[in-house]
């Protein structure tokens, strides 16, 4: 996996997840009648002023004070017993802008839990996923009513069989205030389970192993990893990657067998390179075991006979300055995926014997309209991933050509992903769909003559939702640069475009992360009480190609960034809404978006939520030791290159607070984040309290016990979810 400020997945590895759809839908059918508050920080106690203290910085002959640069504590700190001087202070001050949030939002607080009773009562709670067969078992997870957390199951031969609960995470949660289950992986004779455990949410996983004929745990515990395991077909050799202990780098591979010192594992690879990160899977077929290393911009992948863990791994094509390629193996050949020649990436072939650039031959040529994003590989037939006009596109060609075709979606702004696969003699798909209007969904299609069954879509209850009720759009707004940017919009019907409307604008913009349009159960208590929700497709993403993503990125970042104050003035534009009706909200990179387009138009939106935001950006990708940093410089720059500082600090949400009127604000955050530390969105909090000109709130909710993904409970996180709502609907004077 890629550790990115989001969780980007390593396509090219083929893992069995057994996953369950989110469920739920459904709300009350008539919009509330509003009148929006006054609302301003005068109205509540004084807000908590964190103390200045000094800390220089130069680089490049510029220098600047950081009065808040004091709030950082180290690991050693957070997890230490006794607490210092230091700790005491932060941890304080983060209390007491909990305080502060908590006093700001009292008067919601019934509206909260209404809220959140609301969106849990449109989930099915004793939901179960689809069952996935693979080698033999029908593997499928399945929630409780009133339970968190997943249980984790098999049947053998038919679904008919007997139940064998594989993992109950119930009973395994019990005493933790977190607990989240990472990678699962059977060996292949279908005994052993190897599975992970975090209850820090610092995404360290302690590697375990269950014997699934007795039920009994084995001794064989291995700390700080990934989270994933990787088997080899002796049934007893176990590969897995750890991450540096300071930087959170994935940079070696481990070899483990099973009744052995996890202490004495050989290590078979690591990654030296401070940019590159690395993490082992295996083919589909089953034959080849593999080690990628990958930074932004590049990729070398290893290959080894699964049936020969203790052999020499041979590399594919050594590693080349903005090479990237992704291995899947058929029959003597490997395919891969490359941008070799092809911005928008191309399918080539080449013999498993003679793997080298050479010997590469095109299989699907490069298409300048056309982003290929990934392959899944059958016996008879190739399906394609693709990307055309932002939309996502699924291709299935025979390898005899004997049929090519797409398949068909039927709304203006949806999702489309090819599911889990497992079987490779099999002539079915499996692939999923969602859209604004139609809720996750799961089909399987019979590639030969295209007959469609709809093995599950996620269920709606409360019995008030009905997808006629809502309209989805797409519309295309015009950059400031020309650039055409699309917009997908969902609204209940019945709005009038007369600039009055509520309107929720979302977006993330980095990483080349696309940010399809698709189904949210939770987001219909904003549409029934008259928001209009939409996600803005900027630059930064890959929905238009890849140079949609490099127009976003290091010294094109602020394309990002106008981009979304064009599509929101652009709503404005349209009747819409208008800058007193205007929100936004983004999410860790989406953070850094909040940060910046408050700073550069603050006076086109009426309130924002940042969601463990990167905005303190100079001195984060100045320190090597955090986690990420060397890894990122691709995609940001480097700042000890000056021109990559002046660039980077001309948009540093932290280092470009001016004393300016702001919107209203809600900050998340996590105290054990290890993607984006609490102490960006703490200080940046505090600069904007001291610099701003403005009475609009402010406050901060910073999860004591959590992460950069929240909440591990499938509960727990929709408070937080009620929380946020019901901040927007406060400053739009909606109260039920």
């Amino acid at each position: 996996m890629i550790l990115a400020r989001y969780t980007k997945a390593l396509g090219a590895f083929t893992f069995v997840a057994v996953l369950l759809t989110s469920c739920g839908l459904s709300t009350d059918s008539s919009m509330s009648s509003h009148s929006q508050p006054v609302l301003n920080q005068s109205q509540f106690d004084a807000p908590p002023v964190a103390p200045k203290q000094s800390h220089s910085t130069e680089i490049h002959g510029v220098s600047w004070e950081d009065d808040y640069f004091w709030m950082r504590l180290s690991d050693a700190q957070k997890e230490a017993e006794t607490s210092d001087e230091q700790t005491t202070a932060v941890v304080d001050y983060l209390n007491n802008e909990n305080t502060y949030k908590e006093a700001v939002l009292k008067s919601t607080a019934s509206f909260q839990d209404s809220l959140f009773d609301e969106i849990v009562g449109r989930i099915k709670q004793d939901d179960q996923s689809v069952p996935l067969k693979d080698n033999g078992y029908h593997y499928y997870s399945r929630y409780e009513e009133g339970k968190e957390y997943a249980i984790y199951c098999r049947k053998e031969g038919s679904l008919d069989a007997e139940e064998q609960v594989m993992l109950n995470v119930n009973e395994m949660s019990e005493g933790f205030s977190y607990y989240a289950v990472g990678g699962q992986a059977v060996s292949t004779n279908n005994e052993i389970l190897a599975f992970s455990v975090d209850t820090v949410s610092r995404r360290e996983y302690t590697l375990q192993f269950k014997n699934l004929t007795t039920g009994e745990m084995l001794e064989d515990e291995i700390p700080l990893t990934t989270g994933g395991a990787t088997w080899a077909n002796d049934n007893r050799t176990v590969f897995y990657s750890k991450k540096d202990p300071v930087t959170l780098r994935s940079s070696r591979v481990y070899k483990h067998v099973l009744g052995t010192d996890a202490a004495q594992d050989e290590l078979v690879f690591e990654e030296g390179d401070e940019t590159f990160s690395c993490g082992i899977g295996k083919s589909k077929s089953d034959q080849y075991l593999m080690i990628a290393s990958y930074s932004t911009m590049s990729n070398e992948w290893r290959y080894l006979d699964a049936n020969n863990p203790n052999g020499d791994w041979q590399i594919v094509q050594e590693r080349q300055e903005n090479l990237e390629y992704s291995c899947s193996h058929y029959q003597n050949d490997f395919y891969i995926v490359t941008n070799r020649d092809a911005k928008n990436f191309k399918l080539v072939r080449t013999p498993v014997s003679a793997t080298g650039m050479d010997n590469w031959v095109d299989v699907l040529p490069h298409r300048e309209a056309t982003l290929l994003e990934g392959i899944e590989i059958f016996k008879d037939y190739l399906v394609v991933e693709e990307r055309t006009g932002g939309l996502n596109q699924i291709r299935v060609k025979r390898w005899d050509d004997q049929a090519d075709y797409y398949l068909e979606f039927p709304d203006p702004a949806y999702s489309a992903y090819v599911g889990a696969n497992p079987d490779f003699e099999t002539g079915r798909l499996r692939y999923g769909y969602n859209s604004m209007t139609t809720p996750s969904s799961v089909f399987e299609m019979d590639m030969a003559d295209k007959s469609v069954d709809l093995l599950k879509q996620q269920e709606v209850l409360g019995g008030t939702f009905d997808p006629a009720n809502y309209t989805s759009e797409r519309v295309i707004v015009k950059a400031t640069d020309g650039s055409e940017v699309p917009v997908s919009i969902v609204y209940r019907n019945g709005i009038k475009k007369d600039g009055s409307n509520p309107f929720l604008l979302y977006a993330y913009g980095s990483y080349g992360y696309s940010m399809d349009a698709g189904f949210s159960s939770t987001r219909l208590s904003l549409l029934d009480r008259g928001f209009v929700y939409a996600i803005a497709h900027i630059r930064g993403g890959q929905e238009m190609g890849r140079e949609w993503y490099e127009d976003g990125k290091m010294f094109n970042k602020k394309n990002t960034f106008t981009d979304f104050i064009d599509c929101g003035q652009a709503m404005v534009d349209l009747g819409f809404t208008s800058p007193e009706h205007l929100y936004a909200m983004g999410g860790s990179a989406g953070g850094l978006l909040m940060g910046a387009v408050i700073n550069m138009a603050p006076e086109l939106f009426n309130g924002i939520i940042a969601a463990v935001p990167f905005v303190d950006v100079i001195n984060t990708m100045l320190d090597e030791t955090i986690p990420l940093t060397t890894g990122e410089f691709d995609e940001w720059g480097n700042p000890k290159n000056k021109d990559s500082f002046d660039y980077m600090r001309s948009y540093s949400p932290y280092d470009n607070v001016v004393a300016q009127d702001y919107p209203h604000m809600l900050v998340t955050t996590g105290y054990w984040d290890s993607q984006v530390q609490y102490w960006e969105p703490a200080k940046w909090m505090a600069k904007l309290r001291d610099t701003k000109t403005d009475e609009n709130l402010l406050i901060m909710h910073c999860n004591m016990e959590t992460g950069h993904g929240g909440a591990s409970g499938r509960f727990k996180r929709l408070r937080e979810t009620a929380m946020e709502y019901a901040f927007f609907m406060m400053l739009e004077g909606i109260e039920e």
